[in-house]
């Protein structure tokens, strides 16, 4: 690292947080469940496999267009289990609460969180609450932990990935970056974009199905699709070629990356999944996904192609060009 310290951008999504988690976590624990670094780890239990993961959720502000850090902290800790082939079953709620907290931010949150899990048929099974001095933390901080049970079909890893495989994501990109950077800067516009911050679980399930034809899943949340991309295809023999008419873009996303000049692939959502399968099974995950209400404005995207481990973008105006990894912090503290 080139410092001695931590840095906003260790927390991006991008090099510097890969390089952090490689050299300093992976080093230290990657023998075990965390080689490969999935989203969510799959355990042994006498009955049957499960899935377990684990997060933190610091966004600021704590509210913002389409949700609050409550929607958030169930959703991302549900799509980490699902994005694993898991289905979600139990969560734990751990609340760091900074003196002077209103009371009614406080239930607000708790509420969501409520209404978030029934939504997603998962119990909140476990908890700790914990309060700082002023001054000591933004407001309110939220960790989650969560376990899930392993869906049967689905065996997913990058190493499956192959020539041919096709890309598709579940809706519109970048929504819930965008959302939240919008209202921390008091950006106004109309139809400004709106968090996409929601459960993929049921998307996940309506693939299985398919399963064996599925290669990898994954939620492009820190970094963006653009990190997601690049590690599927980083030290492989594959290239991840985009479509940029191909790629789904709310208009509120739209206007405001055109605006400030910034790439909507480095930008986070918190309610998509990119999956990459067989191509003779994609319009069939595509047509059951553009039935559901999460799976509204799902598109193929690109495909991959033998290559040097590259994500390239077909541009509309015909030209190609590389997509790498956001570095530094493009957007701190979006979930």
């Amino acid at each position: 690292m080139a410092n001695d310290t931590i840095q906003l951008a260790h927390g991006g999504g991008g090099r510097l947080t890969r390089d952090l988690i490689n050299n300093e976590i992976v080093s230290r624990f990657g023998n075990g469940p965390l080689a490969g670094l999935p989203d969510g780890a799959t355990l042994p239990s006498p009955r049957d496999r499960l899935v377990f993961t684990t997060d933190s959720f610091v966004v600021q502000p704590l509210e913002f267009p389409g949700g609050n850090i409550g929607h958030l902290a169930v959703h991302g800790t549900v799509n980490d289990l699902a994005v694993c082939g898991g289905l979600p079953r139990w969560l734990s709620l751990s609340l760091i609460l900074e003196e002077g907290l209103p009371l009614a931010t406080l239930r607000t949150v708790l509420d969501s969180v409520k209404s978030a899990a029934a939504d997603c048929d998962v119990v909140i099974a476990t908890g700790d609450t914990k309060v700082v001095a002023h001054g000591q933390c933004d407001g309110l901080y939220i960790n989650t932990a969560g376990i899930g049970e392993v869906l049967p079909g689905f065996v997913l890893s990058p190493d499956r990935i192959s020539d041919g495989d096709a890309i598709l994501v579940s809706g519109p990109l970048a929504d819930h970056g965008m959302a939240v950077l919008a209202r921390r800067q008091n950006i106004q516009i109309e139809n400004g974009p709106v968090s996409d911050t929601a459960p993929v679980h049921r998307l996940v399930q309506a693939a299985q199905e398919w399963a064996p034809a599925v290669r990898f899943m994954r939620d492009p949340t820190r970094g963006g699709a653009a990190t997601v991309l690049n590690e599927m295809a980083e030290g492989r023999k594959i290239d991840i070629v985009l479509r940029e008419q191909d790629m789904p873009y709310s208009i509120g996303t739209r206007a405001v990356s055109e605006m400030l000049g910034l790439d909507p692939l480095h930008v986070a959502s918190e309610g998509r999944i990119i999956l990459v399968c067989e191509r003779t099974v994609a319009d069939k995950v595509l047509a059951r996904w553009q039935t559901m209400p999460e799976g509204r404005g799902a598109a193929r995207i690109g495909a991959v192609a033998a290559g040097k481990g590259r994500v390239i973008l077909e541009t509309v105006a015909g030209g190609r060009r590389l997509v790498d990894v956001p570095r530094g912090e493009l957007l701190p503290r979006i979930c």
